[in-house]
């Protein structure tokens, strides 16, 4: 392997070059782990079952616009506490979900909630729950 103690640029260029050629591959890895990390993230379960809830067709008009929002705020940038002060920011993006899931609770159905539990356990590769 490359990093053994003797390593030297041509072992890196050599191992670069072994990993580039099979681009594929490379991207399929780089999803399945970014998938794999993402599924780590704290309450990611709220987010995907408040996704859900809001692309249902049956969901009304207002609990759609409360959860996008909720969403919104989680992945926009640009917002009131800064995502580099990150035990802040994740306490932040807990409130505001929690307080959207709070004002449209009674709309969530479990549909919503066994669809994030199946996706999640599909980015962490667990076998799936006959849920």
């Amino acid at each position: 392997m490359w990093f053994r103690q003797t390593a030297t640029w041509e072992d890196f260029a050599a191992w670069t070059r072994r990993t580039t050629a099979d681009e594929s591959g490379l991207r399929r890895g780089l999803w399945r782990k970014l998938k794999r990390e993402a599924a780590r993230l704290p309450y990611l379960e709220e987010l995907l079952t408040a996704h859900y809830c809001a692309f249902d067709r049956q969901t009304p008009l207002y609990v759609k616009a409360v959860l996008v929002g909720a969403v919104a705020y989680f992945v926009v940038p640009d917002r009131f506490v800064p995502k580099n002060l990150p035990l802040i920011a994740l306490a932040d993006d807990a409130a505001v979900l929690a307080a959207a899931f709070k004002a449209v609770s009674s709309h969530i159905k479990p549909e919503h909630r066994q669809a994030a539990q199946r996706l999640l356990a599909r980015w962490r590769g667990e076998a799936p729950s006959r849920a």
